[in-house]
């Protein structure tokens, strides 16, 4: 009978962590389309590279650019250079830029 229990448990385990991936999934979604605006929509985008931590993207009008709004989607830094931004994302900066190339 003991077996049974276990078997039970580790099947509850399984849904939940499959909850929550598909939970985080639904967020990092919403996160990428929010930092899409907050660059000024896909329009506003010209190039984007990711290098290690950091997110550059070359922008059309960086007046367009919230970077208080990046800040507080949970960016550690922005800087404005011309018309680029470095954005330091963290693990994040290559996904980003993937969805981002995607979208064009």
């Amino acid at each position: 009978m003991e077996i049974y229990q276990y078997i039970i448990i580790i099947i509850v385990l399984l849904i939940i962590a499959f909850a929550i991936v598909k939970i985080n999934k639904k967020d990092y979604k919403l996160e990428l389309n929010k930092l899409v605006e907050l660059l000024g929509g896909k329009d506003n985008i010209i190039e984007t590279e990711a290098e290690m931590s950091r997110f550059k993207v070359t922008l059309k009008d960086i007046s367009k650019a919230n970077k208080d709004g990046i800040l507080k989607l949970g960016a550690k830094g922005v800087v404005e250079i011309d018309d680029q931004l470095k954005i330091i994302l963290g693990t994040n900066a290559k996904k980003f830029k993937k969805y981002i190339d995607d979208l064009k």
